[in-house]
């Protein structure tokens, strides 16, 4: 996830220097050499090689779509193109633990690197065949000689690197060196935004926040990661830790929810509209935060009947903010700003993802040492803290209201 999260920033200037079909099929490229050699790796050290190497692939590739679908649809016919891409983004997740629950228990864990291949391979025709030579715009593919801005990428990889490593070290023993990590991470992150400022050609287009619907979605896109990866690795981890499921029947939890997901996506970006958008993301968090919230009164005893329930609900909101945000969040930004703010939102997404899994999992180790054998309270506390997080985006998601909706 760290991986996917510094990899993002490149992808506008890899669209403009090489263009969408030879970016896209190098990622791809990329993507299946670590699953191959992952799935095949005997050392530790070259099966986080090559995880490392597929999270610099999945970052390159996820903001491409979106790109697309902002550049070459009607405004009017962007919500349905990005619910159909939608169900995709957020079906992987969602179905994931289903998957990698059996194929771990009746594969080993190799099959988790190799159920990528064949998606790989049907990839790379379908790119060759269907992408644009083209840069962004339909423009000369490195027209203008478009440099890379290697210092700023090498200071946003370290404040992300520094701050997600500082985050996972924040309970026990290492508690200040996370502490001092987090520091600097903090204090390298003041450096990229002075170098931005400065620089003629920087990384990411800092003017980008002076509108206030995306920089409000900036905020909403950080909070939605936080909860949709959080909660896909709280969820099951609760089911096997603390209601004693194996990982088979816990990550068939999720599969009714993953299916209600990509039937709910479709439907909310047919429906959604420049004027209409905004409240679909409301309405999602709010759905979202609920179902983290009622997890306080599942325990054993829960059939899980009503667990899938509360997954389906958690779902459903899903579902209504991700083919909604990123086009609220670009209403008003300027056409040649496109690519990289999509490719801001997808990474301030990854970014609240990989910061998610990792704030989820020292609290809950700090809660399960304060808590001893009452695993249950625990995740209950867990879940909570992702449902009040929840629901302070919804402030920022109130902003994203169109100006003439703001001054009724």
């Amino acid at each position: 996830m760290a991986a996917m999260t510094v990899s993002m920033p490149v992808t506008p200037w890899l669209l403009v220097r090489f263009g969408y079909r030879r970016t896209y099929i190098g990622a791809i490229l990329l993507l299946l050499a670590g699953s191959i050699a992952g799935g095949m790796a005997n050392e530790y050290a070259l099966v986080l090689a090559m995880r490392v190497a597929e999270g610099l692939a999945a970052g390159i590739l996820q903001p491409i779509p979106a790109i697309i679908i902002l550049r070459g649809f009607h405004p009017d016919e962007q919500g349905k193109a990005m619910g159909l891409f939608g169900a995709g983004v957020v079906l992987a997740p969602a179905l994931g633990p289903s998957i990698g629950g059996v194929l771990v228990e009746w594969f080993g864990w190799r099959s988790i690197f190799f159920v990528a291949s064949p998606f790989c391979l049907l990839a790379l025709p379908l790119a060759a065949r269907l992408l644009p030579h083209s840069a962004p715009g339909g423009g000369e593919v490195n027209a203008e000689g478009t440099r890379l801005d290697v210092v700023g990428l090498v200071l946003v990889a370290a404040a992300i690197l520094l701050g997600l490593n500082g985050l996972s070290m924040l309970e026990g023993a290492q508690r200040m060196a996370g502490v001092a990590l987090m520091g600097c991470s903090a204090a390298v992150l003041a450096v990229f935004v002075a170098h931005q400022k400065r620089t003629a050609q920087p990384l990411i287009r800092l003017e980008l926040f002076t509108h206030p619907a995306f920089a409000r979605g900036a905020i909403v896109a950080f909070v939605y990661g936080s909860a949709l990866f959080g909660s896909t690795y709280l969820l099951p981890v609760f089911m096997q830790m603390a209601l004693a499921l194996p990982p088979s029947q816990a990550g068939a939890v999720l599969l009714p929810a993953g299916i209600v997901l990509a039937v709910v996506i479709p439907l909310v970006g047919r429906a959604a509209t420049p004027a209409n958008r905004w409240i679909y993301v409301v309405v999602g968090l709010a759905l979202l935060s609920a179902s983290f919230i009622a997890m306080i009164f599942v325990g054993v005893g829960t059939g899980l009947t009503a667990i899938v329930a509360l997954a389906i609900l958690g779902r459903v909101g899903l579902g209504c903010v991700l083919p909604s945000l990123n086009l609220a969040a670009m209403e008003g930004v300027a056409p040649g700003l496109i690519a990289q703010g999509t490719s801001l939102v997808n990474l301030l997404r990854q970014l609240g993802g990989a910061s998610g899994v990792g704030l989820i999992g020292v609290f809950l180790e700090w809660r399960l040492n304060v808590q001893g054998r009452d695993a249950a309270a625990a995740f209950h506390e867990a879940f909570v803290l992702l449902g009040v997080l929840t629901l302070l985006a919804i402030a920022a998601a109130w902003g994203m209201r169109p100006a003439r909706a703001r001054s009724r």
